[in-house]
């Protein structure tokens, strides 16, 4: 069997329109400023309607639609609204997510368990289900999802957040079983300790565990969001055709040892 060949021309993600949730802050609007400069045609959503409203091109060559993901009539609105504005979605970026502030499984509420997977894993399955049957009757569709180191180890979040993560990218690698030979394309982002408005604060006290934690990786630094979107961005083109349900990590090294 001999590899598909890719026109130039479409090697590229000009015209497609790509879907990022989490879009007002971090590594979400890191990803929405990467695509717009692909030429892409980019729908940002998040609940932070202000955040929305900074991003470049947002009206313009960015749409924005303020929604909360976990609500099962903000997912049929935003993918409403995305089909009618575009005609169709060719990339899914899941990449809202929340942390759980390093509790232990003895510290970790109920509400707060079922609040991180709500947004970590149940918003994540059911906006993929709303995009997936449009990408399966055009006959191609990507998904990245980002996931975490906490996808492999621990220690990269509390009871909650690592099971969430885990959660995450068993996911990811079942919708690459399922539906890769029908022309749907998903894997993962594994980003590490990186700077966003979630880590900020934990990273503005130098000589803090989480600081010292955050500088002994190989790299000898943290992330920063663009980082994480270029690999994203990286796997919503073609050129990454070839991978299924893989999982990149981004983590400075932290993984290796």
């Amino acid at each position: 069997m001999t590899a598909p060949c890719v026109p130039d021309g479409e090697r590229g993600l000009r015209g497609r329109v790509v879907l990022v949730t989490g879009a007002a802050s971090g590594i979400g609007r890191a990803q929405v400023l990467r695509f717009l400069e692909e030429g892409a045609r980019v729908v940002a959503t998040d609940r932070d309607a202000g955040g929305l409203a900074t991003l470049p091109g947002a009206g313009d060559g960015c749409l924005t639609v303020a929604a909360d993901v976990t609500w099962r009539e903000d997912v049929a609105r935003l993918v409403g609204t995305a089909v009618e504005s575009h005609g169709r979605i060719d990339v899914l970026s899941n990449t809202a997510g929340i942390l759980d502030g390093f509790a232990r499984s003895l510290d970790t509420s109920e509400e707060l368990w079922e609040r991180v997977f709500a947004v970590n894993v149940t918003a994540v399955f059911r906006l993929t289900n709303a995009v997936l049957p449009g990408m399966l009757a055009q006959g191609r569709g990507t998904v990245v999802n980002v996931a975490s180191v906490a996808s492999f180890v621990a220690g990269g979040g509390g009871a909650a957040y690592t099971a969430s993560k885990h959660a995450l990218l068993g996911y990811t690698r079942q919708l690459a079983s399922d539906y890769g030979r029908r022309g749907i394309k998903v894997n993962a982002v594994c980003p590490g300790l990186v700077e966003t408005g979630m880590t900020r604060e934990r990273l503005a006290e130098p000589e803090s565990r989480f600081m010292k934690a955050a500088t002994a990786v190989p790299s000898g630094r943290y992330g920063q969001p663009d980082e994480i979107a270029a690999v994203a961005v990286f796997l919503a083109k073609p050129d990454s055709d070839f991978m299924q349900g893989a999982a990149v990590m981004v983590d400075g090294g932290l993984t290796i040892r």
